[in-house]
């Protein structure tokens, strides 16, 4: 089986130089324009995941822009499919990712029995914080899905220039461009441009970041199977539960 990971080759090309202001804005649903979190409204849907030894991370989902990724991360979590699973992948400055009953990224179904297709929004990013399936290539989502925490380093026109090029003329898929208010947001909150229009953003956490940043920081050893270097925990990292239900702030 294929194993479910990104291609983030173009990191390395980053040149850390920082973005200038700009408009334009395209209706971004994830944060404000002066990078705050932007919070579900009262009794909205939102997805409460338990990490065992770490604390709670709240997500806000997002139905209307992908109707049927939260679907399946919905029905998944209310049958109970990823109590008791673990964050198989952690990379710092990258993301976590979890949903593999296999626990090794080669294993997991979809709500819908086969994998289905990519939904992605010009209103969704993979900033820090998102939500999003993991996958082997174009419409191959099931139940993996990932938590970008993104780098703390600047994101420099270069990088997202290096990006383009890379899914223009080696990866055949992914964003072609983006927009220059998406490119200041990305500076303010960090994030994985790469991962733009390869995998489908469907929540952002709103609350618990520092439950991610906590688990993305944990120990790790290089993985024997893939050579990915320093991914995996060297202890695991269980979701205890993930309980659907109404959001209330405070």
């Amino acid at each position: 089986m294929k194993r479910l990971k990104y291609l983030f080759a173009a990191a390395a090309l980053c040149l850390l130089l920082p973005l200038s202001g700009c408009g334009g804005a395209p209706s971004l649903l994830q944060y404000n324009a002066d990078g705050t979190v932007a919070m579900p409204q009262e009794g909205e849907k939102v997805a409460v995941m338990t990490v065992k030894g770490f604390g709670e991370i709240v997500i806000r989902l997002f139905p209307e822009q992908a109707p049927k990724t939260v679907e399946n991360f919905t029905t998944l979590a209310e049958q109970g499919y990823y109590d008791g699973l673990t964050f198989h992948r952690v990379v710092k400055d990258f993301m976590i990712q979890g949903g593999d009953p296999r626990g090794d990224g080669t294993g997991g179904k979809s709500a819908f029995g086969g994998a289905f297709e990519d939904e992605f929004s010009d209103s969704l990013y993979n900033f820090t914080g998102a939500v999003s399936m993991a996958n082997a290539g174009p419409n191959t989502n099931g139940s993996q899905y990932f938590i970008n925490e993104g780098s703390s380093s600047p994101i420099s026109e270069e990088y997202f220039a290096a990006v383009v090029n890379y899914n223009k003329n080696q990866r055949g898929y992914g964003r072609e461009s983006f927009d220059p208010a998406v490119k200041e947001l990305y500076g303010k909150v960090g994030g994985n441009p790469l991962l733009d229009g390869a995998h489908s953003v469907f929540g952002q956490v709103v609350e618990g970041m520092d439950v991610l940043h906590a688990v993305a920081s944990v120990p790790t050893h290089d993985n024997p199977d893939t050579g990915e270097q320093g991914s995996v925990p060297d202890e695991e990292i269980i979701v205890e539960s993930i309980r659907i239900e109404a959001y209330h702030a405070g």
